[in-house]
């Protein structure tokens, strides 16, 4: 398991220190990059992300949920560990988009909403490195999981095979369910509320670590 803590709900006023009190125990950075029209939604664009990009050693997991994913990922700074994950259901043409962000230079995610039929994303399995369930409607932090996802993420893991592409889950997903969610074929937590939700996001981070079965000290 790798987790990758969403700032969504982090304090906006103090992202850097909020990011690197969980460092030494997370995987990755997640970017929740919302456009106001793909989702109903206005979060940020790639100016606070780049802004963070030379201070944090982490990889950074960028998820784009906007219309025009080919127009805007070469606009965010990145490195090769880096990822930028596009939706299937954005305008741009997938091909089109795994092709700018591999030129980009990192890899290259592709995310479904929880309603889209997963046969929309298996044509790319060749192409892309991480899959992204979401487990709730992308837009807002802080909702349900959806706990068909989990039949989601066991057929997807069976699609997958042996090839080498991590399965990412994001939403709602916390101590009650993270196990599940791992047991599943689930390979990237991504979590919002779980962790920057708490007074003290370090020890809900490592609540989720021991939840999961993969306790950090």
């Amino acid at each position: 398991m790798k987790l990758s803590p969403s700032i969504l709900n982090a304090d906006f006023s103090n992202l850097l220190s909020a990011i690197e009190r969980i460092a030494d125990i997370v995987d990755f950075v997640h970017f929740d990059v919302m456009d106001g029209h793909f989702v109903p939604n206005l979060t940020f664009g790639p100016a606070p992300v780049n802004s963070l990009r030379g201070k944090i050693s982490l990889p950074f997991d960028i998820h784009l949920m906007i219309d025009r994913p080919a127009f805007y990922a070469p606009s965010f700074r990145v490195r090769p560990a880096d990822i930028i994950t596009f939706h299937v259901e954005a305008m741009d043409h997938p091909h089109e988009v795994i092709s700018v962000i591999r030129k980009h230079g990192c890899r290259v995610g592709i995310s479904l909403r929880p309603r889209t039929p997963l046969s929309l994303v298996l044509p790319y399995l060749d192409q892309v490195d991480l899959v992204l369930v979401m487990s709730v409607e992308p837009g807002f932090g802080g909702q349900k999981f959806i706990p068909e996802s989990l039949e989601r993420i066991r057929a997807l893991r069976k699609e997958i095979g042996d090839r080498q592409v991590l399965i990412a889950v994001d939403g709602g997903i916390g101590p009650e369910n993270v196990r599940d969610v791992v047991e599943a074929g689930a390979e990237v937590i991504v979590a919002g509320m779980a962790i920057f939700g708490s007074p003290d996001p370090r020890e809900a981070a490592l609540r989720l670590w021991e939840a999961a079965g993969h306790p950090r000290s």
